[in-house]
Parts: structure tokens; sequence; C-alpha cells
């Protein structure tokens, strides 16, 4: 199974494969933050991919366009909610309480 670290905790849980970092999130009571309820519809779950890029799905155009528009948007930027985990990966929470 895939693995997916959150950071600033440095935690790791295991992914099924195709599930979404914010899903893997919530079921690990990881405080990623998702105001729209992980409907692409805010940018709340926004993470920084700090390693295993590859291992997430290809970003879709409607992710691309949320992102555009969220504080701190870099290259590897993506929304929690849509990116599918098929490796392991590291991401770095941006929005945190």
């Amino acid at each position: 199974m895939p693995k997916v670290t959150f950071l600033p905790m440095n935690q790791c849980f295991e992914a099924r494969e195709g599930e979404s970092i914010l899903d893997v999130a919530i079921n690990n009571d990881v405080p990623l933050m998702h105001a729209c309820g992980g409907f692409c519809a805010c940018t709340t779950c926004h993470v920084k991919v700090k390693s295993g890029l590859p291992g997430l799905s290809v970003i879709e155009d409607e992710e691309q366009e949320r992102l555009e528009r969220a504080d701190g948007m870099t290259s590897e930027s993506r929304l929690g909610c849509q990116a599918r985990v098929h490796g392991d990966v590291t991401v770095e929470i941006v929005n945190q309480d």
C-alpha cells in the first residue's frame, strides 16, 4: 500500500490505491481543512507536495484553475480532495487552524 506522510506533524499513514489525500487525512484524524466538503470548490485542502509527485494522479483542469486562486500556490501545489494516491508521497499542509 502507498504511504502518505503529512508535514509539519511528520505523521505517516497507509493509503488505498486511488484514495485522495483528503480521505487519508480524514480517516486518520489529520487536521486538513476542507470547507467545501471535498468537491473542488475551495482551496482549504491545499497541500504542497514535498516528495513523490509522480505518485499522485495527474492534475485536472478544474483543480488547476482552483489552485491558481490559492494563496501561496507553487508548482508543487495540489488540492487534497483531488490528488489521488498511487505511490508514496510526502505533503505539507498549507492551511492549518
